[in-house]
C-alpha cells in the first residue's frame, strides 16, 4: 500500500504515465542545454505539457460519484490549516470549550481576509498518523462543536462575519461522545446558526459527512469545491445499511447524488468553486486562490444586507430545501393520513 506521500488514484494512471514521460524529457532537455542543442526537445516538451493539461481536464470532467469521494479524501488534498496559511493574512487560534477541553478536530480563531476581520471555524483531519489520531481523523467530539458555538456567539457580539470550512466524514461516533451530548450540541448548533446575527459563509473543502458537517454548516452561502461531496451519510455507511457490506460503497455513492454538481442542481449548494486541473491536491495555491475569491465576493455581498433580512433569508433558504408532492394519490401510495382532502408528503 502506498504511503501518504505516494497515494495514486487508479483513474489517474494515464496522468502519472504522461508526467513520467514529461519528467524524463525535461531531464534530457537539461542535459542538452549543456551542449546547446535544445530546440527539438523543447518543442516536444511544450506539446506534451499541452497534452497533459488536456488529459487532466478530460479525466476530471468525467469523474463518477465514487471517484469524487476518492479525490475528496486524497492524502495530498489541502486541509483547513493549509488554507489558513494560503488564504488568510493573519490567524490567531482560540482554544477550548470552557467545559471539557480543546478538540483538535475543529480549529477556531480570529483571522484577516484582505481588509476584513473574520471568525474562522473549520474541521481538521491531520496530515500524518500522529496528527490524524489527535484530530480523530476529522471527527469532532461535542467539545469541538461547543467550542465552535462559543466562537460564533463571540463573532455575533462583535460584528464579525463567520467563515466555516467543512471537511469531515462525520461527527465522532464513540460512546464517550454520546455520553457528553453529541446529538444535543449538534442540534443546538443548527438552531443557533440559523439565528446568529452576522454573515456566515460555509465551504465544503473535502468531505461533508452527515451531522458532523451540518454542525458547522448552516450559513447564508454554501460553496463546494469542485471535487467534494456533501451527504446525509458516507457511502460506506449507506452501503452497510442497504446492502450489508461496505464493498458496495461505489453503488451507494451513485445513488446518494451528493457531488457538487448534483447539489447545485438540487439547490442545496449555492456555487461550485473550481479546482485546478487534476484536482486541488495537484496545486494548493491555485485552489486557495479560487477559494479566496469566492469568500471575498460573498462576504462583500452579504456585508450590505440588514441583519434582520439576513437572518430571515437564511431561515427561508433552509426551509425551501427538499421536494414535496401534494396529492391524495401520493398519500394512498405511501399510506399517509389525508388532511382536509389533501395529503402533504415529503419525498
Amino acid at each position: 500500500m502506498p504511503s501518504f506521500s505516494e497515494q495514486r488514484l487508479p483513474f489517474e494512471a494515464p496522468i502519472y504515465e504522461m508526467e513520467l514521460r514529461l519528467g524524463e524529457m525535461e531531464t534530457q532537455y537539461a542535459k542538452n542545454r549543456a551542449v546547446g542543442d535544445t530546440s527539438k526537445i523543447g518543442e516536444q516538451i511544450r506539446r506534451l505539457r499541452r497534452e497533459l493539461a488536456a488529459l487532466k481536464r478530460e479525466i476530471y470532467s468525467q469523474l463518477d460519484s465514487w471517484q469524487t469521494v476518492q479525490v475528496s479524501r486524497h492524502q495530498q488534498r489541502p486541509q483547513t490549516r493549509d488554507y489558513l496559511d494560503l488564504v488568510f493574512e493573519q490567524f490567531l487560534e482560540l482554544h477550548g470549550d470552557r467545559a471539557i477541553g480543546d478538540d483538535k478536530a475543529i480549529v477556531t480563531g480570529l483571522a484577516h481576509l484582505d481588509d476584513m476581520k473574520v471568525m474562522f471555524i473549520g474541521h481538521q483531519k491531520g496530515k500524518n498518523l500522529a496528527e490524524r489520531t489527535a484530530c480523530h481523523f476529522g471527527c469532532a467530539h461535542p467539545e469541538g462543536y461547543r467550542k465552535a458555538l462559543l466562537k460564533m456567539r463571540f463573532a455575533a457580539k462583535f460584528g464579525l462575519p463567520i467563515i466555516s470550512f467543512i471537511d469531515t466524514p462525520g461527527a465522532y461516533p464513540g460512546i464517550s461522545a454520546e455520553e457528553r451530548g453529541q446529538a444535543a450540541i449538534i442540534a443546538e448548533s443548527l438552531m443557533e446558526m440559523s439565528q446568529i446575527r452576522t454573515p456566515i459563509v460555509c465551504v465544503v473543502i473535502g468531505e461533508g459527512g452527515s451531522g458532523g458537517a451540518l454542525g458547522i454548516g448552516i450559513g447564508d452561502r454554501l460553496g463546494m469545491l469542485e471535487h467534494t461531496y456533501y451527504s446525509v451519510i458516507s457511502p460506506e455507511g449507506c452501503a452497510s445499511i442497504l446492502w450489508k457490506g461496505s464493498e458496495h460503497a461505489p453503488k451507494a455513492a451513485a445513488a446518494l447524488k451528493f457531488t457538487s454538481r448534483d447539489l447545485l442542481r438540487f439547490g442545496i449548494t449555492d456555487e461550485i468553486i473550481p479546482e485546478p486541473s487534476g484536482g486541488a491536491h495537484r496545486d494548493h495555491r491555485e485552489a486557495a486562490s479560487n477559494l479566496k475569491s469566492f469568500l471575498l465576493r460573498n462576504l462583500r455581498e452579504l456585508k450590505g444586507v440588514p441583519l434582520d433580512d439576513l437572518v430571515d433569508r437564511r431561515y427561508e433558504k433552509y426551509r425551501k430545501i427538499g421536494a414535496f408532492v401534494e396529492s391524495i394519490a401520493a398519500a394512498e401510495l405511501l399510506d399517509e393520513p389525508q388532511l382536509n382532502g389533501k395529503a402533504e408528503t415529503m419525498v
